[in-house]
């Protein structure tokens, strides 16, 4: 039987590896791509005549958002990400007009309550790391116990599932009850307020390391038709992060356990609110527009990334029990997957979310007066790529018309010889794109 070394050697000898290597370089070195075979072809917008012509196979890439699936396009959700949620930051771009940094801005963080006590490494101002409830001192940043309960017996796990999986539900009524809060301190009608003023955020959701997500949110007050317009004399950061504070107190979702008791779901203690100001503001109280901008990438980069669950949708008990993940992980699983099987919490789909912990959201939303949307940055992208290569064949975009026609074959490579060399390449090709980022963009 050939070894790996002997197969990826006789791949890189074979007669087709520049066109399957040109291929993969066009999905950045996709881990499964989507194989395609079909055709391209160019027509003369009048006449209809053929004027180029591709047929063939192609890869189209996979688009899974998770590192830990498809390093590459995990890249790309983050880079999209990051410029979706910075559009609405500092404006400039993707239709928000600059002046949006004059709007009221606050970046707050919401986070789960605690479900028990569980193993923590905390800093002093001196820089010592101080000891754990445990009785011991947790020194490495990447000690798995941290995130874990001090005792497992007493963790109430179904309250955590149950918090995760409504947790998009608790973000909704903390939005509806900001806007009342709002409108409070406005003077206003909560009916009216949506005539004077227009509440816009973009949120990402990180995972703790205790398998909890948090919110990071850029919350903003624009007039009533968005960033276009200028925001109510009234509406102040001070306002604003007085009105958030209020909301997050307020926002409750009840549920039920599975014995049939009241379980109310509500943020944790840890509220932080930070005024957003603008880079050469000295308000030690504020966060500064490059600032922010930095922390939106590392939770875009982050959010791609990890947890610590799986990678793909549990299709029975038996792969729980096979997962390299902590017990603390593994029974929040396994929680998911015991109350996904009960009536009261059809509706929840827990096991289908239960590599997820529970938590059914999306990693980021956006209100719709926000910034732009991952459609319309996917479709500049289509369109800047068409427009390259109507130019490298010299032919006018308005004067032709683009047919494609592929059908699906299949996805992913034909042998670990081919996803190693495609992961070498997707290597190489991040390598290149941050030494470039690092020439236009000197520290």
């Amino acid at each position: 039987m050939l070894t790996l070394e002997d197969r990826l050697s006789a791949r890189l000898r074979a007669a087709d590896y520049k066109t399957w290597r040109d291929k993969v370089h066009a999905v950045n070195g996709c881990a499964r791509p989507i194989r395609l075979v079909g055709a391209h072809q160019l027509h003369d917008a009048d006449t209809g005549a053929v004027i180029h012509h591709y047929g063939g196979s192609i890869f189209a890439p996979c688009g899974n958002r998770r590192e830990t699936v498809c390093p590459a396009c995990s890249d790309r959700y983050a880079a999209d990400a990051f410029h979706l949620v910075r559009a609405g930051l500092c404006g400039g771009s993707k239709g928000v007009p600059e002046r949006v940094t004059e709007h009221p801005r606050v970046f707050v963080t919401l986070t789960a309550p605690s479900f028990g006590k569980v193993h923590t490494r905390r800093v002093s101002r001196r820089g010592r790391v101080v000891p754990c409830g445990c009785g011991q001192t947790h020194h490495r940043e990447d000690d798995p116990r941290i995130g874990t309960p001090l005792d497992p017996d007493t963790y109430d796990y179904e309250a955590a599932v149950l918090w995760q999986a409504h947790a998009g539900k608790l973000w909704h009524r903390f939005t509806v009850r900001l806007r009342r809060e709002l409108a409070q301190r406005a003077g206003l009608r909560v009916r009216d307020f949506p005539g004077h003023a227009r509440l816009s955020y973009g949120k990402v959701a990180e995972y703790q390391r205790r398998g909890l997500i948090h919110f990071h949110a850029l919350v903003r007050l624009d007039g009533p038709d968005g960033p276009t317009e200028r925001a109510p004399s009234w509406a102040t950061s001070a306002l604003l992060t007085d009105a958030i504070t209020a909301a997050a107190g307020a926002a409750v979702v009840t549920t039920t356990r599975p014995d049939g008791a009241r379980l109310s779901l509500s943020w944790g203690a840890q509220l932080d609110t930070r005024p957003v100001e603008h880079d050469d503001s000295e308000d030690a109280d504020g966060i500064g527009e490059r600032a922010l901008a930095g922390y939106i990438a590392k939770y875009a980069t982050k959010g791609t990334g990890t947890v610590d669950g799986a990678d793909r949708p549990i299709r029975s008990e038996l792969d729980i029990e096979h997962l390299r993940i902590t017990e603390h992980h593994r029974r929040m699983i396994r929680t998911c997957w015991d109350l996904g099987g009960l009536d009261a919490y059809e509706d929840l789909n827990l096991r289908r979310w239960a590599h997820m912990l529970g938590f059914r959201g999306h990693f980021l939303t956006k209100s719709r007066a926000y910034s732009t949307t991952f459609k319309a940055i996917r479709e500049d992208r289509r369109a800047f790529r068409l427009a390259e290569a109507l130019d490298r064949l010299d032919l006018d975009p308005d004067a032709v018309l683009v047919v494609n026609d592929w059908q699906f074959t299949g996805a992913g490579y034909r042998d670990d010889a081919e996803r190693e060399l495609a992961l070498g390449i997707a290597e190489r090709l991040r390598t290149q794109r941050q030494h470039k980022y690092r020439q236009e963009n000197p520290q």
